[in-house]
C-alpha cells in the first residue's frame, strides 16, 4: 500500500511540475521575442488568452504520451524522445486550436517555435539534474574509488549499476581498455584513460582503491595478464561473472566475485557441437555412476539441462548421493530423477539397477583416484577401478545400452602408480569389449580437474587459510589442468562423437607447474608467497611422476571434427586371454593376494614406470626422474 501511495505521490508531483512550466515556457517565448525586454501591456491580453488554450491541451498530450510512466531517477534518452514528441504534438494542436478560435491574431510567428524550445528544456533539465544528483549523492565522501578494466558492454553495464546502487559504496573513476578506438572517450561519464598497461600509473595518480575486471568472455591468458598488472598495483581486485552465467540469468553483472584460480588456469573453451550433444542425450534414459563425485555431480547438472527422459544416479556415498539429488530436484523440478545407493563392485545390485531402468547412455565416473593413498591399497584400487568397471561394462552390454563412456585419466598413460595402472586396465577391458558388443564403449581421458575432491587446489586453499606453509612436492612438477565444466562437456561430446573403441583426449595446451599454481593462489588470497606464506618442497610421494602424458607412443593419433579434441586407437588384445587374466585378478582379490595383483597389473601394463623408491624427509627435494 505504501509503495502505491508513493508512486501516486511521485506522479502527482511530476505532473504538477510539468503543468507549471507550460505558462513559464509560454511567457519566456514572448520575453525572448522582445529581446529580453518587457512584454507590452497591449500584448498581455493576447498572451493570457492563448495560454488558456495551451495549458489544457499540452497537459492532456503529456499524459497521453506517457511522460509519467518513466521515473526521474532513471531519466534517459528514451524519456527525452518521448518529451520531444509530446511537445511537438501539443504545440501543433495548440496552434491549430488558437487559429480556429482567434486566427492567431496578435501572436508573433517566432513565439510557437521559441515556446517549443523552452518547454523542451524546462521539462528535460530538471529530470536529468535530478538523476545526476541522485547518482552522485555522497559519492565523493564514502565511496571506494574504482578502476574498471574493460570498456565494452560489460564495463558500461557495471559502471551504470555502480552509479545507481543505493548504498553508493563504489565510485567508477576511470576505465582502461586495450581497444585504442575507445581511448579518450567517456562511458557513463567515466573516461577511458588508455590501455591496460597504464593500470599501475593510473591507479597511483587517481588514488584507486579497487580494481574491477569487466571481462566476462576473456580467455585465461588475458585474465592472467590483467591480474598480474592488478597485483603490481598492490590493490584488491574483483571480477564480473563468466558470460555463460550471465547468459543463463543465474547472476547479474553487478554480482562481483573474487578472481578464482580456475580463471587463471582454465583453457580456451572447446568449440563443441551442442546440437549433436543434445540430440544424443535429450529424451533418453541416462545413468551416471559415481554421481555424487566432483565429475559425476557436475555431469549430472549438465545432463539434466539437456532434458533427458530420466536420469539415474548410482553412488556409494550416502551423503554425496543425498546432496546431488537435493540439488538436482531444486534446480530441475520436472526432471524424472532416480537416486540409488550402491557399489559398482556389487554385481547383483548393479545389474538390478540396469535391468530396472534399461539406460540408453551410461557415464561411468565411479573410481578411486587418490594416487598416494592407493599405492598401499592395491586390492581396493583393483577391486573398484578394474573389477567394478567390468561389472558396469558387462551390465551395459547385457541390457543393450547404446553407449558407455568410461571416464579415464592421463595417469593411465605410462603409469607410475597403482591408480594409473588400474585405470589403464579398465580402458583395456572396455575397448576390447567394444568389439564383442552392440554397445559402443568410448574412453575419455583428461588431466587434473581444478577444484575436484582430493585435488591439490582444495588442499592449497586449506593451507593458505591456516597461514601456510603450502606444500609442493617438487619445484619441477607440472600437470595438465582443466575446469570441471570443460571436463564434463568433453565427456558428453565423446558420448555422441565416438563410434566405439576410441580414446578421446582434449588438447590441453601447456602443462602448469604446481609451484606456479601455489604462488598464484597465495597472491589471489591477498598474501605474498615467501613473505606472508611459505612454500615448502616435500619431495615426490609414492607413485607420483614429475610429468604426465596424454598418449602412449603406440596409440595412433587421429584428428576429429573438433580441432581441440584428439583421438587415439586402442591396442587390441585376445578376448579369451583378457577374460582369463580378469579371472586371475578376481581370484587374487578374493584371496587378498596383493603381490599377485601387482604382477597381473604389470602384465597388463608392461610400460608401467617405477619411480625411485627412497625415504623422503620433510623439506627435501628428490632428484628429477628422467623419462624413459
Amino acid at each position: 500500500m505504501d509503495d502505491i501511495l508513493n508512486k501516486i505521490f511521485s506522479r502527482s508531483v511530476a505532473f504538477l511540475h510539468d503543468l507549471l512550466v507550460i505558462p513559464l515556457a509560454w511567457l519566456a517565448a514572448y520575453w525572448l521575442h522582445f529581446n529580453l525586454g518587457e512584454i507590452p501591456d497591449d500584448m498581455l491580453s493576447v498572451v493570457l488568452r492563448d495560454l488558456a488554450l495551451v495549458i489544457p491541451i499540452q497537459a492532456t498530450v503529456f499524459w497521453v504520451f506517457g511522460l509519467y510512466r518513466g521515473v526521474w531517477r532513471f531519466a534517459s534518452l528514451p524519456d527525452l524522445v518521448r518529451i520531444s514528441k509530446a511537445v511537438v504534438v501539443g504545440l501543433l494542436l495548440s496552434v491549430a486550436t488558437a487559429f480556429l478560435f482567434f486566427r492567431l491574431e496578435g501572436v508573433p510567428r517566432s513565439v510557437p517555435l521559441l515556446y517549443g524550445i523552452m518547454l523542451t528544456g524546462f521539462l528535460t533539465m530538471p529530470r536529468f539534474v535530478y538523476r545526476w544528483a541522485k547518482d552522485h549523492r555522497y559519492r565523493f565522501r564514502t565511496a571506494r574509488r574504482v578502476l574498471i578494466v574493460g570498456a565494452g558492454q560489460a564495463g558500461e553495464m557495471l559502471a551504470r549499476d555502480l552509479l545507481r546502487t543505493r548504498n553508493q559504496a563504489y565510485q567508477p573513476v576511470v576505465f582502461v581498455d586495450d581497444d585504442r578506438q575507445k581511448w579518450g572517450k567517456e562511458i557513463q561519464g567515466v573516461r577511458v584513460a588508455g590501455g591496460c598497461e597504464l593500470m599501475p600509473k593510473v591507479a597511483d595518480e587517481l588514488g584507486i582503491d579497487l580494481v574491477m575486471l569487466a571481462l566476462p568472455s576473456a580467455q585465461p591468458a588475458e585474465i592472467r595478464r590483467i591480474v598480474e598488472l592488478a597485483e603490481s598495483c598492490g590493490l584488491p581486485f574483483r571480477t564480473v561473472p563468466h558470460m555463460d552465467d550471465l547468459m543463463t540469468g543465474h547472476v547479474g553483472i553487478d554480482e562481483l566475485r573474487k578472481v578464482h584460480i580456475e580463471d587463471l588456469l582454465g583453457r580456451e573453451p572447446v568449440s563443441l557441437n551442442w546440437p549433436k550433444i543434445r540430440s544424443g542425450l535429450t529424451g533418453k534414459v541416462i545413468l551416471v555412476t559415481g554421481a555424487g563425485g566432483s565429475i559425476g555431480s557436475e555431469l549430472c547438472q549438465q545432463i539434466a539441462s539437456m532434458e533427458p527422459a530420466a536420469l539415474v544416479l548410482y553412488e556409494n556415498s550416502e551423503f554425496n548421493l543425498y546432496s546431488v539429488e537435493l540439488d538436482l530436484r531444486e534446480r530441475f523440478p520436472n526432471l524424472s530423477l532416480h537416486a540409488h545407493l550402491g557399489d559398482i563392485t556389487d554385481k547383483v545390485a548393479s545389474e538390478r539397477v540396469f535391468d530396472k531402468y534399461c539406460p540408453q547412455v551410461v557415464f561411468h565416473a565411479a573410481a578411486y583416484k587418490h594416487v598416494p593413498m592407493l599405492e598401499n591399497q592395491t586390492r581396493e584400487a583393483v577391486r573398484n577401478n578394474v573389477l567394478g568397471t567390468q561389472v558396469v561394462a558387462n551390465a551395459a552390454d547385457k541390457c543393450g545400452c547404446s553407449e558407455l563412456v568410461l571416464i579415464s585419466t592421463d595417469k593411465a598413460v605410462n603409469p607410475a602408480n597403482v591408480m594409473g595402472a588400474t585405470k589403464r586396465v579398465a580402458e583395456i577391458y572396455c575397448q576390447n569389449l567394444n568389439a564383442k558388443s552392440k554397445t559402443r564403449f568410448i574412453t575419455v581421458r583428461f588431466g587434473n580437474v581444478l577444484g575436484s575432491a582430493g585435488s591439490v587446489v582444495p588442499l592449497f586453499r586449506k593451507q593458505i587459510k591456516m597461514g601456510g606453509p603450502v606444500t609442493v612436492t617438487h619445484p619441477e612438477m607440472e600437470r595438465y589442468f582443466m575446469t570441471v565444466r570443460e571436463a564434463c562437456q568433453l565427456i558428453m561430446q565423446a558420448g555422441v562423437l565416438g563410434e566405439g573403441g576410441e580414446i578421446f583426449v582434449l588438447d590441453m595446451g601447456n602443462p602448469v607447474k604446481i609451484n606456479y599454481l601455489a604462488e598464484q593462489m597465495i597472491l589471489l588470497s591477498g598474501k605474498l608467497p615467501g613473505k606472508d606464506i611459505r612454500i615448502e618442497y616435500t619431495g615426490l610421494r609414492p607413485g607420483e611422476k614429475l610429468y604426465e602424458e596424454l598418449f602412449h607412443e603406440r596409440e595412433r593419433l587421429m584428428a576429429t571434427e573438433h580441432e581441440q579434441i584428439l583421438q587415439a586407437q586402442y591396442r587390441e588384445m585376445g578376448w579369451d586371454l583378457l577374460l582369463k587374466k580378469f579371472k586371475e585378478l578376481r581370484a587374487a582379490s578374493d584371496e587378498y593376494n596383493v603381490e599377485r595383483l601387482g604382477e597381473i597389473l604389470n602384465w597388463f601394463v608392461p610400460e608401467r614406470k617405477r619411480p625411485q623408491e627412497q625415504e623422503l624427509k620433510m623439506g627435501e627435494v628428490v632428484p628429477m626422474i628422467k623419462k624413459e
